[in-house]
């Protein structure tokens, strides 16, 4: 299987139907939002600091009178520059390129399994401006193994899962948590999805730098096409 046979699949499957966060959010309530390096609107505040982060969003969510933004596949971004854990000073090297979709919503939110699946891990990741709290769920389907990771979620999320528990599509496997405990960040949920987990436990690369892009496209499938998005 390559992952090109993974996002065929995949598309066959999407839905508007298929939900990560609160399914009584309709999906007209989302809105797109660009956090790339491009988007010279994230030069007017600190982009250092959570609060920041959470006014600029709240306030784009107004604007566009929606509830949910989202978007950042694949997307350079300039907020890794913040934590030692993505930044150095090598242009290649600097993992700055988002892996994942962002889905930008309250803190508190329930996030929902994107498929039937089983908790593969789940681990706090404690580093400054990395994940905080985080399940990833293993699916089988028609044949097609891959993983769903949920990055940014609360403390109280991880305290009852038990490894290989099965779980149902659309299930609550956790809430979202605040930016005290999910890394350091606006609330929101980073989802992902992933064909090889490469022997990774509750943790797997949510960005990457230039010279890893290549391999990352391929090892993963863009969300929004999965969300009917």
């Amino acid at each position: 299987m390559n992952s090109k046979d993974l996002k065929s699949f995949l598309k066959t499957i999407a839905s508007e139907a298929v939900f990560v966060i609160d399914a009584s959010i309709s999906k007209s309530d989302y809105t797109s939002i660009d956090l790339s390096k491009e988007n010279t609107m994230l030069n007017t505040f600190d982009i250092s600091s959570s609060k920041a982060w959470e006014t600029y969003i709240t306030n784009y969510l107004e604007k566009q009178n929606k509830k949910v933004a989202f978007g950042g596949y694949l997307e350079t971004r300039g907020i890794y520059n913040r934590s030692a854990y993505f930044n150095n000073q090598n242009p290649e090297t600097e993992r700055n390129i988002h892996l994942g979709l962002d889905l930008w919503v309250a803190a508190e939110t329930s996030v929902l399994a994107a498929f039937n699946g089983e908790i593969h891990s789940f681990k706090d990741n404690t580093n400054f401006g990395d994940y905080g709290p985080t399940i990833i769920l293993k699916h089988h389907l028609d044949g097609f193994e891959f993983y769903t990771l949920y990055g940014h979620l609360s403390r109280e999320s991880l305290t009852s899962l038990k490894v290989g528990a099965k779980v149902k599509q659309g299930e609550i496997i956790a809430q979202l948590g605040k930016a005290e405990v999910n890394g350091d960040y606006a609330p929101h949920l980073h989802f992902q999805i992933i064909k090889d987990l490469q022997g990774n436990i509750g943790d797997y690369p949510g960005v990457c730098c230039l010279k890893d892009l290549e391999f990352y496209k391929e090892n993963t499938v863009n969300p929004e096409v999965v969300l009917g998005l």
